[in-house]
Parts: structure tokens; C-alpha cells; sequence
């Protein structure tokens, strides 16, 4: 069996009244594909973003039994007022909703709620989790915010108290760092690690012990920025027993690869020796497979690099499936 953690959709249509800052979706002359409008945002979507059918039938021909679908980043519009953001985000899960209804048994959908408003994104979870939706997406950031600021930790809190997984999408934001053509690479592999370090820093990761949290991308560069907190933690190398009178920033706690150790990371990272070194660090049980799919195309077979790595029967098995239903909290099938 294999689980693609790491996949996306986009609702087919909005309503012909919705408020003019919603998004569009303009059919495309003698074909199935449609053209999504948002903001700066022009981008063909093919049919299998917003048909279950056409989904079901690309799952089969890649090798996938099983797909956790979150609505693509661009959708994570946090600079909308409150009420806009709302509606949006109800339109896009009942859409969501819908789509996976077609077969639940193989789609499992993750809702969106404002972030800008961490009061009513936590009021949201409640609604998420009754509409069968079996988690949350949010982007790395708020509005340049770190996710780990104690604004949001009441969020957080309450998936915890719900049981809900979460999944955090890398979303770039512009910097005057890097050119624009590095937000789809380096910016991305920024983003993921400084949203898994703020909840290490920022306190989450320490009040919310029982949060099932997900990585895009295996939080970017954050595996291997661990190693080192872990030594201005402990005052050693290669995770030896601490000597906190060597340590630069010791505290009582738990150390920083036990907190990453908590967090899920998905596959998508385009290199068996990255991949490797994950696994090494962080465990297998930590790991997902993830494909960005349909956005980028899978590995055909979906898991071919897993597969070449000689990994023993029983990790790749926690790889592929297992650990998908334990991040979920879903009992696998028979």
C-alpha cells in the first residue's frame, strides 16, 4: 500500500455571486482543464485537481492507494479581511468535502481556516472535523508572522484537544534577499525550517506534547539546522549525553531533535541521499511520502526512490503507509 501525504486539489467553480476578491476558475476552450484566477495568480489547472474520477484513475496508474488532499497554497489567503477569508475557506472545504465523498476510502481531505484571526481559525476546527474532514492546512507563515508566535498558540491547542493533524505548506514571502525566480526553491526550503524552529522556540512544541504536525518538502533546510541547536542545548556532538557546562543555550527540557522528533516530515525532497539522512536523524516512524501532486508530477512509480534505498521490509512499510494513518490518527484498512 502506498499513502500520498503530500497532494492538492482545487474546487471546480466558486459562486456567480461570491465577493470579488474570491478566486475563478475560467473554463479553457475544447478542454477539461480550467484556469485558475487569483490576484497575481494565472495557472492551468487539468481536470484531475477538481474531478474525483480522473483522480482515482491517476492514483492507480501511479500506484496509489490513498491520497490526503489539502487545497493548493495559493488558496491560503490570510491578507483578506476576516469575512471574505471565512467564506472562502467554507466554500473550499465544502468543496473539498464533496470531492472526497466520491470514494472515502481512498480520499482524505484536509480543510483551511483564517489564520489571521487565530480565535476564529480554532472556532473553525470544530466545523472542519464534523464536515469529515480529518485535518488542517496552514502556510508556514501568516502574513510574515511566524507560526510559533504565541498569538496562534491557542490554535494549536485546540487541534491537540480535537485531534486534529495538521499539515504546514511551505508558502514563500517575497525577500529582497534572493530574486524572485528562488521563491519556488530556496525560499521554500527556508520556510519549512523556520516554521518547524518556531514551534520549537516559540513554546508550541513544549505545550502542545500530543499535536500531530506535518512537514511539506521535510521542513526544508530544518534537519539539518537540528544538529546544531542540539549542540547549543547539550555542549556535545553526534546527540552524546549532555554536558550542560559546555552547553551555549542549555535549558531542563527536552532537547531540540526530541521536539523534531514529534513533527512528521513528507518525502518531497527529490534526493535518496537527502531522503537517507532524514531517516537517519529523524527516524523512519517520522517520515511520509509526499508528491505535490498534481502540482508537480509524481515519481513514476509514486515512492520509486524509497523503493531503490534497500530499506528493510517493515521501514519502508511505515513509510509508505503506516505512518500516514498514525499522523492522520485514522485506523488503516484490514
Amino acid at each position: 500500500m502506498l499513502v500520498d501525504a503530500h497532494a492538492h486539489l482545487l474546487p471546480r467553480d466558486y459562486p456567480a455571486d461570491a465577493p470579488e476578491c474570491f478566486p475563478k476558475m475560467e473554463p479553457i476552450d475544447g478542454d477539461t482543464a480550467r484556469t485558475l484566477l487569483f490576484g497575481a495568480v494565472r495557472f492551468t489547472a487539468r481536470d484531475v485537481f477538481f474531478e474525483a474520477e480522473r483522480r482515482i484513475e491517476e492514483m492507480a496508474a501511479s500506484g496509489v492507494d490513498v491520497e490526503v488532499l489539502t487545497p493548493m497554497p495559493p488558496l491560503l489567503r490570510y491578507d483578506l479581511p476576516l469575512p471574505d477569508a471565512l467564506s472562502l475557506a467554507r466554500h473550499i472545504n465544502e468543496a473539498t468535502a464533496a470531492l472526497c465523498s466520491a470514494d472515502p476510502s481512498k480520499l482524505i481531505g484536509f480543510g483551511l481556516v483564517p489564520m489571521q484571526d487565530p480565535e476564529t481559525a480554532a472556532k473553525e476546527l470544530t466545523a472542519i472535523r464534523e464536515a469529515g474532514l480529518h485535518g488542517v492546512e496552514i502556510a508556514s507563515n501568516v502574513n510574515g508572522a511566524s507560526i510559533g508566535d504565541e498569538r496562534f498558540l491557542p490554535f494549536f491547542e485546540e487541534a491537540e484537544r480535537l485531534d486534529l493533524p495538521i499539515f504546514v505548506h511551505a508558502l514563500p514571502t517575497p525577500t529582497d534577499r534572493l530574486p524572485r525566480a528562488a521563491m519556488g526553491t530556496y525560499v521554500v526550503g527556508l520556510e519549512g525550517a523556520l516554521a518547524a524552529a518556531s514551534l520549537i522556540t516559540g513554546g508550541t512544541a513544549a505545550r502542545c506534547p500530543d499535536l500531530r504536525i506535518s512537514f511539506s518538502h521535510a521542513a526544508g533546510g530544518f534537519p539539518l539546522m537540528v544538529p546544531r541547536a542540539q549542540y547549543f542545548w547539550g555542549g556535545t556532538w553526534n546527540e552524546e549525553p549532555p554536558v550542560k557546562e559546555r552547553a551555549v543555550m542549555p535549558d531542563d527540557g527536552p532537547s531540540p531533535l526530541e521536539y523534531a522528533r514529534r513533527f512528521y516530515y513528507d518525502s518531497m525532497v527529490f534526493d535518496r541521499r537527502a531522503l537517507r539522512y532524514i531517516i537517519d536523524l529523524l527516524g523512519h516512524d517520522r517520515i511520509l511520502v509526499g508528491s505535490d501532486f498534481p502540482a508537480m508530477p509524481r515519481e513514476e512509480p509514486a515512492g520509486r526512490s524509497l523503493r531503490t534505498m534497500d530499506l528493510p521490509d517493515a521501514v519502508l512499510e511505515d513509510i509508505t503507509w503506516h505512518n500516514a494513518f498514525r499522523f492522520l490518527g485514522v485506523e488503516p484498512p484490514a
